[in-house]
């Protein structure tokens, strides 16, 4: 598309996004009902439109980090849509099975140098 046109979606002004008649402030639900927010320069934003998950940006912002690969936010009471602190866990599926003793250690030594002084509920201990 021409790159003057008012139809590109990269070329029109940010104002524009709150300007249209389906804006929701930049919050949105997906099929499986979890709410998403607008958050373009998140590393996990959506490349049609920058959404992430809010459970995620909540957790983020609780632990103090991005989180890693192998984490995960669980809702407490089952909701997908109740993203208060309270009802958010912090869950890791890094959790190797069948290993040496010795191997268990160094694992246990890297669960506890991440989540230092945080239990999984994110909370401080």
């Amino acid at each position: 598309m021409h790159k003057d046109s008012s139809t590109c979606a990269l070329c029109r002004p940010r104002p524009a996004l709150e300007v249209n008649g389906n804006w929701k402030g930049g919050r949105t639900r997906n099929k499986a009902g979890y709410v998403m927010v607008r958050v373009p320069e998140h590393p996990r934003a959506s490349a049609n439109g920058g959404y992430v998950f809010e459970h995620i940006v909540v957790m983020e912002d609780i632990i103090g980090r991005r989180l890693v690969p192998d984490e995960t936010v669980h809702h407490r009471n089952g909701m997908k849509s109740d993203n208060r602190p309270v009802n958010l866990e912090l869950w890791t599926s890094n959790h190797p099975t069948g290993l040496r003793s010795r191997d268990a250690v160094v694992w246990a030594s890297e669960i506890l140098t991440r989540y230092g002084g945080w239990d999984l509920v994110g909370e401080p201990l």
